[in-house]
């Protein structure tokens, strides 16, 4: 039986730019289409030329993708203008794509409201737009704004718009789902009816998030005869979002019922590219990671119930839709005070560290990790500190740093500017070494106490040149002035390697201090960083 084709088209650097809070430059803009394109998607849609300096600026770069078509993205023609002489229109044919997607109307109360036209001009402007792109031999996307919405209210108006493209050439037919209001059983129903009129292999989805159902919704929409599929990396866009092609691409290739009846052009070794490709957004963003993505998130694959981490090493079928290495992405076994011995022997088998069920370190280690919990620690987000106290534990683990002694100071001077002031006494080889900084905070000091400082270390200077604060955060786990204090830290280097530590007291700096310490021990350890003596 052969299968339909399904074409995947993104775009995060169009729609997803419109995020509150993203502002992707021409660098980016370029880092992102080049993963895409390494991705194998159809259809990168660039942005809008001419509709602002950054998205001019990548159109006039040259582009030689070697599998998307790059689509320059604008809307219909101005009433009282030719498609000819429509500057908006000829900033598309100079971007030089061999694609165009053209937003218009399919709402009547969007017609009357947003644009105060009637609904026939606006039947022209769509008609001349289709019509002016297919002459100059540009395959044509036209994405039918608010057309569920359209539909629902006038459906005959909501199709006559559809047909005013299709029948001047268009490619595709996009139906949008612009305000995200639409639900899967709507969209199967109106996509049926729409492809009396329309053909199934020119028609697209286009779903918007804020019922929480866009990749929903998009499924069901292919299930129900769209072949054109958009969205964005890790589901980025305005509002809630739009569809998260990290979810639909796995979805169409790993889930029976899709890949029996659907390809895409995406080749199947690359969908191990997908937790990579998500990564790499966030990471030029310079936002944290959304651990809880369907996926391809750090969590996706986590197991922190006993019960659960027993049946997975087992067979990670019982409690796993899909390898994880499928999509690039890993299995990792949680360590809190709800683990069992399997955790506890699993999380130590990733470490390096094996040993036998019966030994009774392993019972040692699950009774400290349960006593530290319940006065404030949680292992389950901070891997290293969890490492280095399995490792005190069942094995040895060097000393490196020692922090004897420390003063923080606060103070204000008199044109009110507040400055931190913090001296640690540090100790490696029996020798003590007394660094000062400053900062904008107390932890913001101390941490500069000991960072400004490495170049006296001696033999762990080297190691720690390129060690970085990526992330604090500070819990208060309960009230009143005398309140325990929990400081996460994510720690990072050179090579890449990301790593939490915690620290928990009743005082901020001193807890503050105790996840520091860890990080600096993590690193020197991982980095087999001599020991002191």
């Amino acid at each position: 039986m052969s299968k339909e084709q399904l074409f995947i088209f993104d775009t995060t650097l169009r729609d997803g730019a419109q995020t509150q809070g993203v502002d992707f430059s021409v660098d980016d803009k370029l880092k992102i289409a080049l993963a895409l394109d390494n991705l194998g998607v159809d259809y990168i849609e660039g942005g809008w030329p001419g509709a602002n300096p950054t998205d001019t600026e990548f159109f006039q770069k040259k582009h030689s993708f070697n599998n998307a078509k790059l689509t320059s993205f604008g809307m219909t023609k101005k009433t009282g203008r030719s498609a000819d002489n429509d500057p908006g229109l000829s900033a598309l044919i100079n971007s030089n794509t061999p694609a165009v997607c053209i937003v218009g109307k399919s709402w009547d109360f969007h017609v009357d409201i947003a644009l105060g036209i009637s609904n026939e001009e606006n039947l022209e402007n769509i008609k001349e737009t289709a019509k002016h792109f297919v002459k100059e031999n540009k395959e044509f996307m036209f994405d039918a704004e608010h057309f569920f919405d359209g539909y629902k209210a006038n459906p005959n108006y909501a199709l006559s718009c559809l047909k005013a493209a299709f029948n001047e050439g268009a490619r595709w037919i996009v139906l949008c789902d612009t305000n995200g209001g639409t639900l899967p059983h709507e969209v199967t129903k109106i996509i049926t009816e729409v492809s009396k009129t329309i053909p199934g292999k020119n028609l697209g989805i286009h779903a918007h998030n804020d019922t929480g159902n866009a990749v929903a919704n998009s499924l069901a929409a292919v299930w129900a005869g769209v072949r054109q599929v958009q969205g964005t990396i890790n589901g980025l866009g305005e509002r809630c979002g739009n569809a998260n092609l990290m979810s639909l691409i796995p979805t169409f290739f790993l889930k029976k019922d899709f890949a029996t009846k659907f390809q895409l052009k995406i080749k199947p070794d690359n969908i191990k590219k997908l937790t990579e490709c998500s990564r790499l957004l966030d990471e030029i963003l310079n936002r944290k990671p959304n651990k809880h993505l369907p996926y391809v998130g750090a969590a996706a694959f986590s197991h922190k119930g006993g019960l659960h981490v027993s049946a997975v090493q087992k067979d990670p079928r019982t409690y796993e839709h899909i390898n994880p290495e499928e999509v690039g992405n890993s299995r990792n076994i949680v360590v809190s005070d709800q683990s069992g011995k399997s955790n506890i022997i699993s999380r130590l088998r990733t470490i390096g560290i094996e040993i036998e069920e019966s030994d009774p370190k392993i019972r040692k280690l699950l009774d400290e990790v349960k006593d530290r919990e319940f006065i404030g620690y949680s292992y389950d987000g901070a891997d290293a500190s969890f490492e280095l106290l399995a490792r005190r534990i069942i094995s040895k683990i060097p000393r490196y740093i020692s922090i004897k002694e420390y003063d923080v100071s606060v103070k204000k001077d008199s044109s009110g500017t507040i400055v931190s002031l913090a001296k640690a006494q540090l100790e490696v080889d029996g020798e003590k070494i007394m660094c000062t900084g400053e900062g904008n905070g107390p932890v913001n000091a101390l941490d500069n106490a000991i960072r400004q400082n490495v170049d006296r270390l001696n033999k762990y200077s080297k190691y720690l040149k390129d060690l970085k604060l990526v992330d604090y955060k500070v819990r208060i786990l309960n009230t009143g002035t005398e309140a325990i204090t929990r400081v996460s830290i994510e720690s990072t280097d050179s090579k890449g390697k990301n790593w939490f530590t915690i620290g928990v007291s009743a005082n901020i700096i001193d807890a503050s201090l105790k996840a520091l310490v860890d990080s600096l021990d993590y690193k020197l350890f991982k980095d087999n960083a001599p020991a002191s003596l």
